[in-house]
């Protein structure tokens, strides 16, 4: 429990400081990111504050889907947006290619092993997680239609609202998955620790 507790605690902030970074790159977010810095844009909240807002905004879609937030849900939606501001705050202005490159490449790997932190920990899904799958168990939708058809219709309204998106948005949705795959490798608490001793004539597979 102490462990879980540590990653939760460790996973968001760091999920948030790396959402920031992908910010402060400019080359083109996420499609949640998009959205919440098209509405930062408009009204002139920070993108932080704005990704807690719509954060609390899609646990109120759960109702409907019947889905329970868990601990983690409640956490997520207060630490990621704090954590994403806090850092845009205290991050230099930076200028050049290579450092936007750098900061998108950095931006991924962090919310890549946040991920598998928080997710790792098992204390309930994000409120945008719980989204998706709520869509699958409430009207039977294919978790991967649920989440194309969100995140498109995220990704475009968010656009239309002046939200960044570029290459640097292509690179985000082919890299964070391998990204989260190590993470969850590294920190799920469910995957045992089993020791192989290997026969001394074994030929690895």
């Amino acid at each position: 429990m102490i462990r879980r507790v540590i990653q939760l605690a460790l996973g968001l902030p760091l999920f948030g400081a790396g959402v920031a970074l992908t910010v402060e790159a400019g080359l083109g977010l996420d499609p949640w990111t998009v959205l919440a810095e098209g509405l930062s844009l408009h009204t002139g909240i920070g993108i932080g504050w704005i990704a807690n807002i719509m954060g609390a905004f899609v646990l109120l879609l759960w109702i409907p889907l019947r889905q329970k937030p868990g601990v983690g849900t409640i956490a997520n939606i207060l630490l990621v947006g704090t954590a994403m501001q806090i850092t845009l705050d205290l991050l230099p202005p930076i200028s050049g290619l290579v450092w936007q490159i750098l900061l998108l490449a950095g931006g991924i790997a962090l919310v890549g092993l946040a991920s598998g932190l928080y997710i790792g920990a098992q204390f309930g899904p994000g409120p945008r997680d719980g989204l998706m799958t709520g869509l699958n168990r409430r009207f039977g939708w294919p978790v991967w239609a649920a989440r194309g058809t969100v995140e498109l219709s995220v990704l475009a309204l968010g656009w239309l609202l002046g939200g960044t998106v570029g290459w640097g948005t292509l690179a985000f949705a082919l890299l964070i998955g391998p990204a989260v795959d190590v993470g969850l490798r590294l920190f799920d608490t469910r995957r045992p620790a089993v020791v192989i001793e290997a026969a001394p004539d074994a030929v690895p597979a």
